[in-house]
């Protein structure tokens, strides 16, 4: 069995494939943190000049400390809306990757398997036993990863439903100290 020019042309280009997708995918979530900074940046200063223009309106010292304690909750809830906004674009980054990874996966096993077939034909007599442990072994590899990735999702679940609970929490708690 040997391996053509064909096949190599083939494993080189769907190397690059995966390359380029994970640069792409890398690349649009560093997109969407600039995008999203560059806009909580220009948010922060139209606050705070918006902000200083109110202060410069008091007419006295009371005054002054309520304008300026009434600013904090809308900036509790605009740091929360932008930890949940970075958390969403890491979470689908993190998808887009696995998405990646696990098509690579499943080509390399493809792949693999194929392989086995060949040799299989072409091996000497007796050498079934080794490419049936093999496959077996491949086939145990593949529902180790299955149950890896099931897991992994199941955490990803609970840190995002931890997340939403602490963001409520966070929202409850500024609101209770406003009214306070």
């Amino acid at each position: 069995m040997y391996v053509t020019p064909e096949q190599l042309q083939a494993t080189n280009k769907a190397n690059i494939d995966a390359v380029l997708a994970f640069a792409s995918s890398q690349f649009a979530a560093a997109e969407k943190f600039a995008n999203l900074n560059a806009t909580v940046l220009k948010t922060a200063f139209e606050d705070t000049l918006a902000n200083a223009r109110t202060l410069a309106g008091a007419k006295d010292a009371q005054e002054f400390f309520a304008l300026q304690t009434s600013f904090a909750q809308p900036a509790i809830e605009k740091a929360i809306a932008y930890s949940k906004s970075v958390y969403e674009v890491a979470t689908q980054t993190n998808a887009e990757f696995s998405k990646l990874a696990e098509k690579r996966i499943a080509d390399w096993n493809d792949n693999f398997a194929t392989l086995l077939d060949k040799a299989a034909k072409n091996a000497p007599a007796g050498s079934d036993v080794a490419v049936t442990a093999m496959k077996q072994m491949l086939a145990a590899a593949n529902t180790a990863y299955d149950n890896m990735t099931k897991v992994a999702k199941q955490a990803t679940e609970i840190a995002e439903a931890n997340v939403a609970a602490a963001t409520e929490t966070a929202k409850n708690f500024a609101k209770v100290k406003k009214a306070a």
